[in-house]
Order: structure tokens, then C-alpha cells, then sequence
């Protein structure tokens, strides 16, 4: 199969707006499913993986702070007392915490993978290997990540992979000669840059998938206008800065469990197809039920998709190893 005619959803028409009103009950019963989710410590990645253990999935709260995540897994463990739940150490903004991850995991198959750890609205850093910080967190440590579970995900009947991406990535300007802030840094511009980053990722996992003829499905999604403390970075900016952001979060974003919905429902929806991206159906994606879209240029720019994808690999040191015979 050319790599370039995937059957997945984003090469599908428009589709409607999914019927009825959708919550985390509708859930099917997850036994057995064996689940990572990157920054489950709080906001969207704690709901998703506290829903996900509520509905029987083993769950894997990948967190980069020991402190916060112990504090996560408790609070878990107290709201659904009968989880399997585990706390491991991943830093996404550091490379070696990655592998060490990917190295560490010891529970065979991976059924699902949810990348949902990012940063937003920092001031100008630098990751542990010299990446802009939201580049380097929200997509190149996800591409790494992935990559090196692949083989895990693979040894599972049904892998899916579920990345967060955001609705303020239609409003980015993709330059791939200034993924890294080369000429310059401004916080709001890389932001939605990275999150244009994750979608690209997203369909071009698909289609490589489907190229390999190879069971993952891969689904991107946006939550919404959400309460969750990913823009907690943006407090470094200043006082009023900060100030203005919380009166936001107040005023105009809604509830963290509402934001979850497009995780969950990518995560959990038996007959999903690979490839799709899931979003909130309101105006402007903010807020509303699931809804598959698919009329996002991204998803169809498969020359940035293979270029990113390349730069990636060669920034990482990650290759995805496809197995021995796949087409």
C-alpha cells in the first residue's frame, strides 16, 4: 500500500457530529488493557487515566515529578479504590529520561499510549538536549517516546496511540527552519507551533501504519478551553501575566473533566478508526461533544508530515523499527 493512500480518517470526508451527548460512563469496560498516560499528575492526564482505572485498564501514571505523581496515584487510588495504578518517572524534557523509560517497561504489551504531557506558554528555555522547551517537550519527547515503545505497542492485538494536540494549533505558522527558536522566541508562537507539531506527528504515525499494514491506530485530539495547570509556565511571565491567565481559566474555560472527553473518547471508542481527530464540536473547537474532523490541512500536508518526521528521527536518535516483513 502506498503510504500515501491510507484508508484511515484523514483522507475521509467531513463527519458529522457524533449523536447524543457522550461521558466518561459510556466508557466500555477496559479490563486487561494495559495503559501509559505522560503527565497524569493532574488536569486532562489525571482525569483520562483515573476514568481509564475506574473502567478496569491497568494504568501507568507517567509523571515527571516522584512527589506530585505519589500524591496523583494516592488521590486516585482514594476516588477508585479498586485500581491498578503505578506511578513511573518520565521527563520528557530530557532524553535519557525517555529511554529510560521505554528501557524500564516490563509489563509486555502496551495497549494504548496516551500522550498527553505538555507545556505552554513558557518563557524561553532549553531541554535537557538543548531543544526550545515546548518543541522539545510537547513534540520531540512524544516522537521519542512512541518510537521506543513501538515495539510494545506492536505486541499488543489493538495498540492505539492517542496524542493531545490543541485547537490553537490552527492559528500556528509551521516554519520547519524555526522548530527550534533559531530566529528568535515568542512563547504564544512556539506553543501552537509544537501543538501543530503533534498533529502532523499523529497522521503520519497513521500512515505509516498503514503503510507497514499493521494494526495501530493512531488518533489525535483537542480538548477545548480547559481548566488544567498546563498554563501554569505562563505565572513565569509576571505577576499580571499570570493574574490574567487565572481569571481565564475561571471565567471561560471549562472543567477539567469536559476537556478529558476527547482523550477518552479517542482512547476508549471500540470502532474508531485510525487516523481520526477528535475535537469539540462548538465554535472555534473550544468547547462541545467529541466530533471527528477532518478538514484540517495538517492532517492532509504529508510533505511537512515526512519532513518533520525526519527531522525529528535525526534530532532524537529515534528510528521507529518497523517489523521484519511488514509491507
Amino acid at each position: 500500500m502506498d503510504r500515501h493512500q491510507s484508508t484511515s480518517t484523514f483522507v475521509a470526508p467531513n463527519v458529522p457530529l457524533l449523536k447524543g451527548r457522550w461521558r466518561p460512563d459510556g466508557i466500555p469496560a477496559q479490563s486487561g488493557r494495559r495503559v501509559v498516560v505522560t503527565g497524569a499528575n493532574s488536569g486532562i492526564g489525571y482525569v483520562t487515566a483515573r476514568e481509564l482505572a475506574r473502567h478496569g485498564a491497568d494504568v501507568v501514571l507517567a509523571c515527571r515529578d516522584q512527589g506530585r505523581g505519589a500524591e496523583a496515584l494516592a488521590l486516585l487510588k482514594s476516588e477508585v479504590t479498586y485500581a491498578r495504578a503505578e506511578l513511573r518517572i518520565l521527563d520528557l524534557a530530557d532524553l535519557r529520561s525517555v529511554r529510560r523509560f521505554a528501557a524500564q517497561w516490563d509489563h509486555g504489551r502496551l495497549d494504548l499510549l496516551v500522550n498527553n504531557a505538555g507545556i505552554a506558554m513558557v518563557p524561553f528555555a532549553r531541554t535537557a538536549d538543548g531543544f526550545e522547551s515546548q518543541f522539545g517537550v510537547n513534540h520531540l519527547g512524544t516522537f521519542a517516546l512512541t518510537g521506543l515503545l513501538l515495539p510494545s505497542l506492536l505486541a499488543a492485538p489493538d495498540p492505539r496511540v492517542v496524542t493531545v494536540s490543541s485547537e490553537g494549533q490552527r492559528f500556528a505558522r509551521f516554519d520547519l527552519a524555526n522548530l527550534n527558536a533559531e530566529r528568535g522566541y515568542r512563547a504564544a508562537f512556539a506553543y501552537v507551533q509544537s501543538k501543530r507539531a503533534n498533529l502532523y506527528f499523529a497522521a503520519e504515525l497513521q500512515r505509516r501504519a498503514d503503510a507497514a499494514r499493521l494494526p495501530l491506530r493512531s488518533m489525535a485530539v483537542a480538548p477545548g478551553l480547559t481548566r488544567t495547570n498546563v498554563l501554569a509556565g505562563a505565572a513565569r511571565r509576571g505577576r499580571a501575566y499570570g493574574a490574567l491567565v487565572r481569571l481565564l481559566q475561571r471565567t471561560a474555560f471549562r472543567p477539567t473533566p469536559e476537556g478529558a472527553k476527547t482523550s477518552l473518547y479517542a482512547a476508549t471508542v471500540p470502532d474508531l478508526r485510525g487516523g481520526s481527530y477528535v475535537v469539540p464540536h462548538g465554535p472555534l473547537q473550544l468547547r462541545g461533544e467529541p466530533v471527528l474532523r477532518t478538514a484540517e490541512r495538517a492532517l492532509h500536508d504529508t510533505t511537512t508530515a515526512e519532513a518533520l518526521w525526519t527531522l525529528s528521527e535525526r534530532l532524537t536518535g529515534v528510528e521507529y523499527g518497523w517489523p521484519a516483513g511488514a509491507a
